[in-house]
């Protein structure tokens, strides 16, 4: 069983799985519709200070860890201080400078510890954490992709390895894998999946942060079986390098490539970056092939391509009191949800 931090923490347990800004972005929303808020988080970065740790002592990569903490950190003034200098990031040009303090400690605590997830426990009782932040392997990984267009023959596919190389290529992803293959899980992420009410998966980078979570087959493994409902974040647009160009069909075709028997009960998906007509009729049949409804509903933040906490907060709170199943339909798998524009 997943052991919640703080003390008697109520409401539903929901686990959110990503990485980056993109679950950054989840937990904001998830935060405000219980404590039971469990974080699973991708262990691949191999860029800026997270890349430079994991070189230099072996750690696994902390940033996106430590955005999780931050994002889901109390709002006693006091913890907003810890929360900022954790987020810090050191300017100049020694040998700290771009490293953030958050990182620094995590890879501190973990050598005295001998435990990442000791460390983020730690961590995330100074910041008065109302939940968890668990890494979704208890071991580094690196993403593998194959990639076109780098070459003169269009046809010509490119491996190109590690997280920083695959979310900037100029070319088109079409594939990627972990290393080593078939990592372990962490088995408290595991309890976290079996455990939970709701279970979140995106938005983010899609081939670095999101599609790797249906790569770790014991996380998978749960996923499939967990009694939870399943709900799917598309980005709300495409981002550049690994996913320019993308329609948000194309952004399930691929996460179905990657995990063909993976099944999800709706997909949460902005109303205004999926215009009206044959464009969602596409998205919707997309989504049939995971047994999933598409709810277009109103989730960015005005004038950005971000998604704005309350609004997301809404539209996923909608899935704690819908009986679970697939929501009634409009024009075969689609449902308008106007109540929170």
């Amino acid at each position: 069983m997943s052991t919640y931090l703080g003390d008697s923490p109520s409401g539903p347990a929901i686990t959110a799985l990503g990485g980056g800004h993109g679950l950054f972005a989840t937990l904001r929303a998830v935060r405000r519709l219980t404590d039971r808020v469990t974080a699973v988080v991708t262990v691949a970065d191999d860029g800026g200070s997270s890349g430079r740790l994991r070189a230099e002592l072996g750690v696994i990569p902390p940033g996106d860890l430590r955005m999780a903490l931050a994002a889901m950190s109390g709002n006693d003034p006091e913890v907003g201080i810890w929360t900022e200098t954790v987020q810090h990031r050191f300017g100049g040009t020694g040998a700290l400078a771009g490293h953030s303090v958050g990182n620094l400690i995590l890879a501190g605590l973990t050598e005295v510890l001998g435990d990442t997830t000791a460390a983020l426990d730690t961590v995330g009782r100074l910041l008065q954490v109302r939940g968890r932040v668990l890494p979704m392997s208890p071991i580094a990984l690196d993403i593998e992709a194959d990639v076109s267009g780098l070459e003169s023959d269009p046809r010509a596919s490119r491996c190109i390895r590690g997280q920083v190389a695959v979310a900037t290529t100029p070319g088109k992803v079409r594939r990627v894998r972990l290393i080593p293959a078939n990592p372990p899980a962490s088995s408290d992420a595991l309890d976290a999946v079996c455990d939970a009410d709701l279970v979140v998966l995106g938005p983010g980078s899609w081939f670095s942060s999101v599609i790797p979570h249906v790569l770790v087959p014991e996380l998978f493994d749960a996923l499939i079986h967990t009694s939870a409902r399943k709900v799917l974040v598309l980005n709300l647009a495409a981002e550049p390098g690994e996913t320019a160009g993308f329609s948000a069909e194309r952004h399930l075709h691929v996460l179905a490539q990657h995990a063909p028997d993976f099944r999800v009960d709706n997909v949460v998906v902005d109303a205004a970056s999926v215009p009206a007509g044959r464009e969602r009729e596409h998205l919707r049949r997309a989504a049939t092939g995971f047994g999933a409804a598409v709810d277009f509903v109103d989730v960015a933040e005005t004038g950005t391509h971000r998604h704005d906490p309350a609004k997301l907060a809404r539209a996923l709170g909608q899935y704690l009191t819908r009986p679970h199943g697939r929501s009634s339909s409009v024009g075969g798998g689609g449902r308008e949800i106007v109540s929170w524009q």
